[in-house]
């Protein structure tokens, strides 16, 4: 007699499971809105340059902006179903020094050892080689030859890449500037020897001012990824799984492609 209500009990007990998983979903869904985004927009810190690439972003005359980072901060807003808004710094090391502030809710920043005990990180979206370039009329071809005492290196402070040059570099002194337009300028006028930067952009640099030359050889590799503040284990698993699917459904492509990247393959993973 009990085994013909099996299959009905077993069915009841399933449905009530099903209810109270669809009903927790959307309490998850607020939970994760409330530590993403507590003023109930998406705030997406940016680092405002000429310089291109997948890290930094521009600003257009009508007050907007655009780059991969605005892009992919635009995406995740929409998935969580909020206004973006964006919060615009001069270089990466501001966009770190504010955290503690919680002026921002997610990022997408080159990542490093010191910054990884300020803010949490998931997955790499990009890597790039760093190099130097070195202005016209400089002998030197590679990094021995560069790394001489009395020769002046540039990089944007506070950065991934100044701490590497700053430990690559023996002899050479490295000096931090607050933004990539004025070290460009800085070069161009042979006010400085070198300038450490990603190859990428240093190659386009190398077209604006003549005479310049990209050293060949690599000093490391810099990885951008998504990041948020520390103790977010919500807003990190949300964004690691947009990370994630974003490599795999168009959204990183097509972001790359708008921003000027169309030859620029997708690398998440360093050699």
């Amino acid at each position: 007699m009990w085994s013909q209500f099996m299959p009905r009990v077993a069915g009841f007990i399933l449905g009530i499971f099903a209810m109270m998983a669809m009903m927790a979903m959307p309490a998850h869904a607020d939970a994760v809105k409330d530590e993403i985004a507590p003023t109930g927009k998406l705030r997406v810190a940016i680092a405002i340059s000429t310089a291109g690439g997948a890290f930094w972003s521009t600003k257009n005359e009508a007050g907007g902006y655009a780059g991969v980072p605005v892009d992919l901060g635009k995406a995740m807003a929409a998935q969580l179903g909020i206004p973006v808004e964006y919060v615009a710094y001069q270089n990466s090391g501001q966009i770190t020094d504010a955290v503690s502030k919680g002026a921002w809710d997610v990022t997408f920043l080159p990542q490093d050892a010191q910054r990884a005990t300020e803010m949490t990180f998931g997955p790499i979206y990009d890597v790039t080689d760093a190099t130097y370039i070195v202005k016209a009329g400089s002998s030197a071809m590679n990094f021995r030859e560069l790394d001489q005492p009395g020769v002046k290196v540039a990089a944007v402070n506070n950065t991934t890449t100044m701490r590497g040059a700053i430990a690559h570099l023996k002899n050479a002194k490295v000096t931090g500037y607050q933004t990539y337009d004025e070290i460009f300028g800085l070069l161009k006028n042979g006010e400085i020897d070198a300038f450490a930067l990603s190859r990428e952009q240093l190659d386009t640099m190398a077209k604006k001012i003549p005479g310049t030359k990209v050293l060949d050889e690599t000093f490391k590799q810099t990885v951008t990824a998504v990041a948020v503040p520390p103790n977010h284990p919500l807003a990190l698993a949300f964004a690691a799984k947009f990370m994630t699917e974003a490599t795999t459904n168009g959204t990183l492509r097509k972001a790359y492609d708008n921003n000027g990247l169309k030859d620029t393959p997708i690398r998440t993973q360093t050699k």
